[in-house]
């Protein structure tokens, strides 16, 4: 059997059949334990044994999709996992992502996360990317959807703007968002270069 080339990172209890289920952990008894947030490809190709697949491959740019719900919050190293999503995902590839919005209860009554997302945690996937070191490619943001929690849903059919809504504590509970795999355009690499020029100075 084929492994999928879609990717659950992080799937816990959320296991899917017709996905490649990676977990930090075996108690769920995903296809793959890994740590997603340690460099994947340091040392050249991963090679893993399954249950389902066989032997499997861990290729850069290989997949066409990555979910990851509930997970970024926990992670050890952000950076280096989405750096990690990046390499795996081909051209075009989409990283859809869901998290607790950071004026959410969601964001921190859970003892074991580590950070909480808005709107703007996306920018150094997006447009900032240069200050991470990618020089090959970088994400674009193809959509960003709240998810309301009873209050926001009031304040919505009150006819309250959405940008109000936003900033109204526990009235978002979550982020959906996708991003897409892209390759530098010649503007991006003429930021790059300047960027790099200017830490050497």
């Amino acid at each position: 059997m084929n492994a999928p080339l879609r990717i659950n990172l992080g799937s816990g209890k959320d296991f899917r059949a017709d996905y490649l289920n990676i977990d930090i952990s075996d108690y769920w008894q995903p296809d793959i334990v890994a740590d997603a947030s340690i460099p994947l490809f340091s040392a050249g190709e991963r090679v893993y044994v399954t249950r389902r697949f066989g032997q499997i491959l861990l290729r850069p740019s290989t997949f066409e999709e990555i979910i990851t719900n509930d997970v970024l919050e926990h992670v050890s190293d952000l950076v280096t996992t989405m750096t990690n999503c990046l390499d795996l995902l081909r051209v075009g590839g989409i990283f859809r992502i869901g998290v607790p919005y950071d004026l959410s209860y969601g964001a921190w009554q859970d003892p074991t996360h580590i950070r909480a997302f808005n709107e703007r945690s996306w920018l150094y996937y997006t447009d900032w990317f240069w200050y991470l070191g990618w020089k090959t490619h970088r994400f674009v943001l193809r959509s960003l959807e709240f998810v309301l929690s009873a209050e926001g849903q009031q304040m919505r059919a009150a006819k309250i703007a959405d940008a109000a809504i936003i900033r109204t504590p526990r009235s978002v509970d979550a982020m959906n968002v996708a991003l897409e795999k892209v390759p530098l355009s010649p503007a991006d690499e003429v930021t790059l270069a300047n960027f790099t020029k200017k830490r050497q100075e």
